[in-house]
């Protein structure tokens, strides 16, 4: 039943509202992994992201695709942690030390390592999405990331990293507000990175990838 729902949400809630809401734009769709495993990295303004880079996917794909997401947002609300670990499929990371209540499945159980289940989803062959920033930035912001990602891609060097930027989510649903508002939005895919043996040059090159996207679309700044 939870397979069916996930199914008709983001078969037909989501992508109705991402394709004809948003008026999403994709450039180099054609890096998008066919299979998995691999893992999707993003920055992060918006609720609206993970539903957008999940909708670029095959349906086909969906029981392979595991958004990684806060631990901690879930435990305030059992129906919304029930939906997030069900219909959504989060990975559950936990940012400190927390007990998760019965609205939880197993699945969230603290890890021994806070990526374990991030670990688990790619030894399984899942298409992992990562928000290296850790949280929602402000509006059409990017912030540093962390170098969670590249502990993540050490031990699997085999797995192919997407750079993705998204422009225009972090004004059509910023963090704080609940109410969408219609907006034109792009999305960029960066060629695959991979393992080159060092966390410093890796989480380098992924700065690089992600700004060289960034600069791509030549937008401006939000006043």
């Amino acid at each position: 039943m939870n397979r069916l729902l996930r199914f008709l949400f983001f078969g037909v809630a989501v992508r109705t509202v991402v394709l004809l809401l948003l008026g999403l734009n994709v450039r180099h769709r054609e890096r998008l992994p066919l299979g998995g495993p691999a893992i999707l990295v993003a920055n992060h303004n918006s609720h609206l992201d993970t539903m957008v880079l999940i909708s670029l996917l095959p349906l086909k794909l969906l029981p392979r695709i595991r958004p990684a997401a806060a631990l901690d947002y879930f435990l305030r609300n059992r129906p919304l942690a029930w939906f997030a670990l069900n219909i959504i499929g989060i990975i559950p990371v936990a940012r400190k030390a927390e007990n998760p209540t019965p609205a939880m499945s197993s699945r969230a159980a603290k890890p021994v390592h806070p990526l374990q289940g991030c670990k688990d989803a790619l030894e399984r062959g899942d298409i992992v999405i990562f928000f290296p920033e850790g949280t929602r930035g402000e509006p059409e912001q990017r912030a540093k990331f962390k170098s969670g990602i590249a502990h993540l891609i050490e031990n699997h060097p085999d797995v192919p990293v997407i750079p993705i930027f998204m422009h225009g989510l972090g004004k059509s649903l910023p963090r704080g507000e609940t109410v969408l508002v219609p907006f034109f939005c792009d999305v960029f895919v960066g060629e695959a990175l991979h393992w080159n043996g060092s966390r410093v040059d890796f989480m380098l090159n992924l700065e690089q990838g992600m700004e060289a996207l960034e600069a791509e679309g030549g937008f401006a700044e939000w006043e």
